[in-house]
């Protein structure tokens, strides 16, 4: 079996110095290819670099999460403008909306998100998106910028039945991370999950975060999640829709492969 990790924070410091074990090891469990996540300048420049030196493994995305967005300029869209020219530049983003946290104000959010939407669309880039508990406002700002966009993934998709049926209805992927594993918060995402139709569907890790609480205690990297544990994620994901692993992970790369326009084989 062969699986696609579609969002690793390889750059994050919990995996400092460890980066060809965390690949071996993701290699050995199936996973071909890792999406490294940017999410701030600095943090997209440093994505960009690991998938330049492993170029074979990863890919990378430039973007300014929600979390940051106070810290978005207009030299920014220059700078990502600049260097979404690297072929190995999958996607933009971490961009989007997270009313949970508000560590940057929803105004200072919102401007981001929709700065980030417009560099999207004039790049023909496809976009990694983060929603949590702004599913309104972030659908209208979504919407305004869809048909302009190649392809819109939601990360970690952790909202209602309502919201996900207005991504899909936009033509969205969604993305499902170990959340779903999660017999506490992941009750009402495990019931959502058939509904997502088979070509729209994309696993993550969100390495280092979220480990699935189904995992063995003792596990050697501590409370460290790993890209390794995607086919842990898929295997409860194949249970919940009622197919065998392998087929869910046939079309979870498939889907991977098409919307990051991965070369096949390898």
């Amino acid at each position: 079996m062969e699986w696609i990790d579609i969002c690793v924070n390889l750059t994050h410091d919990s995996f400092k110095g460890d980066h060809d074990a965390i690949m071996d090891r993701a290699v050995e469990a199936g996973v071909r290819w890792l999406m490294v996540t940017g999410s701030d300048e600095k943090e997209s420049r440093r994505s960009l670099e690991l998938a330049d030196r492993h170029p074979d493994r990863l890919r990378a995305t430039l973007g300014v999460h929600p979390h940051h967005a106070s810290q978005w300029r207009d030299q920014t869209a220059y700078v990502f403008a600049d260097e979404a020219r690297h072929p190995l530049v999958a996607a933009m983003g971490e961009m989007g909306l997270d009313y949970y946290r508000n560590h940057s104000t929803p105004t200072a959010q919102r401007l981001a998100f929709e700065a980030q939407l417009e560099l999207a669309a004039d790049l023909q880039k496809p976009v990694f998106l983060h929603e949590r508990e702004a599913s309104h406002d972030f659908g209208a700002i979504l919407a305004r910028y869809r048909d302009r966009l190649p392809a819109a993934v939601v990360h970690c998709f952790t909202s209602d039945a309502a919201a996900l049926d207005r991504y899909l209805e936009m033509d969205c992927h969604i993305g499902v991370t170990g959340w779903v594993c999660d017999e506490r918060r992941g009750q009402e995402l495990q019931q959502l999950v058939p509904r997502i139709p088979e070509d729209r569907l994309l696993l993550e890790t969100d390495a280092p975060y979220l480990l699935p609480r189904t995992l063995p205690k003792g596990l050697p990297y501590g409370r460290r999640n790993e890209p390794s544990f995607l086919p842990h994620i898929g295997e409860h994901v194949a249970r919940l829709r009622g197919i065998e692993t392998e087929q869910l992970a046939a079309q979870t790369t498939r889907n991977a492969r098409n919307f990051y326009d991965l070369p096949n084989g390898g």
